[in-house]
């Protein structure tokens, strides 16, 4: 799995505040199956900073979207686990937070974007009738 970033708008003002939107350091995610544990995620960082775009590309099951679930604290609780890292959002550690607390950032402040090709945007039409949709 590599990340890649570029600039999301040449005029994006940045934070004043501070410049680092999202930090992950030291990630690690497993899932507990029959067959034993899975480490799905293991010691990824990064960090996102005001007016930049991260762009997370690797092969099939590398664990793309188990960090981006880790990161949004939808990791499955029955089977998965996050066993080591930081995840810090404008400073505080979402780990650490209360689940209401998280539920308040999620959705208003981060989202995911699916992989699912059923949900995929159709090149055919525009992007705002879909979303619109």
């Amino acid at each position: 799995m590599t990340a890649e970033r570029a600039p999301a708008f040449a005029d994006a003002a940045p934070d004043p505040a501070d410049n680092v939107v999202l930090e992950v350091e030291n990630l690690s995610t497993v899932f507990h199956t029959e067959a034993g544990i899975v480490h799905a995620v293991d010691q990824v960082s990064f960090s996102v900073k005001a007016g930049e775009v991260l762009a997370v590309v690797g092969e099939s099951g590398c664990g793309k979207t188990v960090t981006a679930l880790s990161v949004l604290g939808l990791v499955p609780k029955q089977t998965g686990r996050i066993t080591s890292g930081s995840i810090r959002y404008r400073g505080k550690d979402l780990l650490k937070m209360h689940p209401e607390e998280q539920r308040a950032i999620r959705g208003d402040r981060m989202a995911m974007i699916f992989q699912d090709p059923l949900t995929a945007l159709n090149p055919v039409h525009r992007v705002g009738a879909q979303i619109a949709e």
